[in-house]
């Protein structure tokens, strides 16, 4: 007999609360001293964007490392690096923030949507190559939740077809494929630095490559098209139409800090990870991420597929189980693929125009999204329950979030 259910008036597996991310130090605001000490926050004629840069680009073995705003602006840089004709096509992922999608649309160029596999919300390659054309520019690969997509399979598609790759690396921070780290396998690396990534300043974001040409051209995409460099000489060039994507002072102080636990964080949340796999393994009607013994998982969070089938309840409400049951369990994340939002579905662009879908340099038939186009990353969706998950966790809240998992299903299938 299963014990009695929490929100049935069953005890709870867990009655202590979950403890806090522990996101900052004083190691953060001996930075941050150090940057309000220099009389500017200016990163062009300071130090702490400079130092994070160069550290960054080290920890990763390339030769660029450009910061910028956002995850968004990052990805932002990496397609002017590229620099794509007006109407070109992008194929990317519909399982991700619309950060991955906005920089094409500020491009002029078009999304299509591939679709994804099932058990890791990846890339599926062969769908990847299904949806290439004359007019296709480009790939942006999204590591789902910190586990490596099927890199080798989407890298010999892309040289076949001589298209450049960006790896959208927000949610898998120094994670390993195959023995090399994601973000250096593409021709570009994009990471977001938002607050809840593994490596975080708030907001902001980091562009890498080792290529000369994209290198040398995204960062003078960051600032207008304008040289700045550690010499602190300001060259005005406004040497094509750019953003401005500049980082402060403070974000770099910050980041410097962070860089120094980075590496016990991506470690850490593995090993828990890791283990909570383990534990939640054979339990009916719940899917944990399918691991790949070629690749590591760096845990942005832990997504549970739930059969609705199985056991008879939605995620949402199996999701509420958990939650009396003193387990952090929430939302689906955005709760639908990207192209099933109003900016995509209703091509909401610029003004009335609904460019550039719709503009004359775009020479594909008319672009539709719709429901059914990737029935993978919809049922994914359908399925999805996160447990929100940090490196602030022991083996305890592993156990624990396992024992509550077990207990839910156990009570749901009888």
């Amino acid at each position: 007999m299963a014990d009695k259910l929490a929100a049935e008036g069953g005890a709870p597996v867990r009655q202590k609360p979950f403890p806090g991310r522990p996101k900052f130090n004083l190691a953060d605001a001996h930075h941050l001293i150090e940057a309000l000490e220099q009389g500017t926050l200016f990163f062009p004629i300071a130090k702490k964007v400079f130092d994070f840069q160069r550290r960054f680009a080290d920890m990763y073995g390339v030769r660029y490392a450009v910061a910028s705003t956002s995850g968004t602006a990052a990805i932002h840089v990496a397609l002017g690096a590229i620099n794509p004709e007006p109407g070109s096509e992008v194929i990317t992922t519909p399982v991700s923030d619309l950060g991955t999608v906005a920089p094409i649309l500020l491009q002029n160029c078009v999304p299509i949507f591939a679709d994804v596999q099932l058990d890791t919300f990846n890339l599926d390659p062969a769908d990847v190559e299904a949806k290439i054309t004359e007019r296709t520019a480009a790939i942006i690969v999204v590591h789902c939740w910190g586990q490596p997509a099927d890199m080798d399979e989407i890298m010999d598609i892309a040289r076949r077809h001589e298209l450049p790759v960006i790896e959208d690396c927000a949610q898998a921070h120094l994670t390993r494929y195959k023995g090399r780290l994601v973000g250096t396998i593409g021709e570009l690396g994009a990471f977001s630095l938002q607050d809840s990534k593994h490596l975080q300043c708030g907001d902001g974001g980091v562009t890498i490559t080792d290529n000369q040409e994209y290198g040398e051209r995204a960062e003078l995409f960051v600032d207008k098209g304008c040289d700045w460099t550690e010499d602190r000489k300001y060259r005005v060039r406004y040497a094509f139409l750019a953003p401005c994507y500049r980082m402060t002072e403070l974000q770099g102080a910050v980041l410097c800090a962070q860089l120094d636990r980075l590496e016990e964080i991506v470690k850490r949340r593995q090993e828990l990870g890791d283990m909570l796999v383990r534990l939640l393994q054979g339990v009916p009607g719940v899917h944990p991420p399918a691991r790949r013994p070629d690749r590591e998982h760096s845990y942005w969070s832990f997504p549970l597929r739930i059969d609705e089938e199985v056991l008879g309840v939605t995620p949402a409400r199996f999701g509420e189980l958990l939650v009396a049951e003193g387990i952090p369990a929430g939302g689906a994340w955005l709760g639908k693929p990207l192209y099933m939002f109003e900016a995509l579905a209703e091509q909401i662009t610029y003004g009335s125009s609904h460019c550039p879908f719709t503009c004359p340099w775009y020479k594909g038939d008319p672009v539709q999204y719709y429901e059914g186009m990737c029935p993978n990353a919809e049922l994914g969706f359908r399925q999805l329950l996160c447990i929100w998950f940090h490196e602030g966790w022991t083996e305890r809240e592993v156990e624990d979030t396992a024992a509550a998992v077990h207990k839910v299903a156990s009570a749901l299938t009888g």
